[in-house]
């Protein structure tokens, strides 16, 4: 039996018989649903993290993930189904290793794949035979092949031979409670035949539905496109909220109507703008791949630019709602609801909210906020904490923006008490007409 047929007969043995020890390397949002699905699927789980505090937390049990109830997690830690460590020489020990990190942008909006190429070559250092190898971090296209492939062949193993690689993209929307890492679909796209069989059998128990793709190009494309798909159609409705408005027409209105449609429409709405690690950062790694290739992305580019610049059109919302009570934006109280970058979740990566409230402290306004998942935040060196969403809060403000619709806020009180409500979300029961723009 050849070195290829015998470590991919080996390994997928062992996902038969959950003897494969997992490790997942980036213990955030994404790795650590990742690693408890792992381990009550049967597996033993071994995560890695640079953040000490972070790994003490889950081996006492206790998550920092808003979808993994501690108990949950605590469970399998007693159970020794699942442990933490920073100590990265200990990867040569899993036999299948998926790397979670984060991808950000830099400042000049280029990928910045750090976190990737160092997980990389701490993986490089320790790989050995029969191992099998992950990307989940979202990326440009290219990046498993161009980027992991020669850093882990450098030592002499073979990919398909020696060990296997696949990319294998997070779809994970935090909060959402119908679809979770467990059922929703995963795309695999391995660098041979043989990587794509292996990572398939390793993540079958833990996975409801898993889908092969023909290469780590493919599977990197399906993330971006997918959440390009979103931006695009975020910002044409976003676009169409101001043509609307422009027109003295109702935007929900339009959009409600033209959703009775059963073929040929899909019901997006407008809003503060998009934030969040996916939609508002993935349309700029395909559009920074493709600009390498000399072709610039215009569509793309364009949605990006009317979605970040919803904040600003919102701002100019609250200055109209304000005129009318005739008062300046400098020195009156705007109360922000909700600076999550989307409903229910605890989460302020690229929020609109972050936006708006420094717009509206530029301009002078005295900006307090209400979070219920959120209790502090430090924008510009300054620290704000939530606010209670009291009537007296409310009655206190001069204008109140509705820019997060978490479920449980009390959106009758607002429409009550507020003396002028810009509400971004269309979200506010009881409107009524003349108590302040954007309503």
């Amino acid at each position: 039996m050849t070195d290829t047929a015998r470590h991919e007969r080996d390994l997928i043995e062992k996902a038969e018989s959950r003897r494969a020890l997992i490790g997942i390397v980036g213990l955030g949002y994404v790795g650590l649903p990742l690693a408890v699905e792992f381990a009550e699927a049967g597996y033993t789980v071994l995560g890695f993290d640079v953040t000490a505090r972070l790994v003490e937390g889950i081996n006492a049990g206790r998550s920092h993930v808003q979808d993994i109830p501690s108990p949950r997690l605590a469970a399998l830690v007693q159970a020794g189904r699942l442990s933490a460590t920073t100590d990265l020489a200990r990867l040569e020990e899993p036999d299948c290793v998926a790397i979670c990190v984060p991808t950000p942008l830099s400042k000049t909006r280029d990928p910045d794949i750090s976190f990737v190429s160092a997980a990389t070559d701490s993986v490089a250092k320790t790989i050995r035979p029969g191992q099998a190898i992950v990307l989940q971090s979202t990326t440009y296209p290219g990046t498993t092949r161009e980027l992991m492939l020669p850093a882990l062949e450098k030592g002499g193993l073979e990919v398909g031979r020696d060990f296997f690689l696949a990319f294998s993209p997070e779809r994970v929307d935090p909060g959402n409670p119908r679809y979770n890492t467990h059922n929703t679909p995963k795309i695999v796209g391995g660098i041979t035949p043989a990587c794509t069989r292996v990572v398939m059998a390793l993540y079958q128990p833990a996975i409801e539905t898993l889908v092969a793709v023909s290469s780590p190009e493919a599977a990197e494309l399906v993330k971006l496109l997918e959440n390009t798909f979103r931006a695009v159609n975020i910002g044409l409705v976003n676009e169409m909220a101001i043509v609307c408005d422009k027109l003295g027409v109702d935007v929900w209105e339009v959009i409600e109507a033209a959703a009775t449609k059963p073929f040929g429409f899909m019901k997006f709405t407008p809003g503060p703008g998009v934030g969040g690690h996916c939609i508002p950062l993935d349309p700029h790694y395909l559009a920074w791949k493709m600009r390498s290739l000399n072709y610039r992305t215009r569509f793309i580019e364009l949605a990006g630019e009317i979605n970040s610049e919803m904040p600003e059109y919102w701002v100019e919302k609250v200055v109209t709602a304000l005129n009318e009570q005739r008062k300046a934006v400098r020195g009156s109280i705007v109360l922000v609801v909700g600076v999550a970058y989307k409903k229910d979740v605890d989460d302020l990566r690229e929020s609109p909210a972050l936006d708006i409230i420094r717009l509206l402290q530029r301009l002078g306004a005295e900006v307090r906020y209400h979070d219920p998942f959120i209790a502090e935040l430090r924008e510009d060196d300054t620290t704000l904490r939530s606010t209670p969403l009291t009537a007296e809060a409310v009655r206190a403000a001069d204008c109140v923006v509705v820019v997060t619709d978490h479920s449980k806020l009390d959106y009758a009180m607002l429409a009550k008490e507020a003396r002028a409500l810009v509400d971004t979300r269309h979200v506010v029961a009881g409107r009524a007409a003349g108590r302040g723009a954007g309503r």
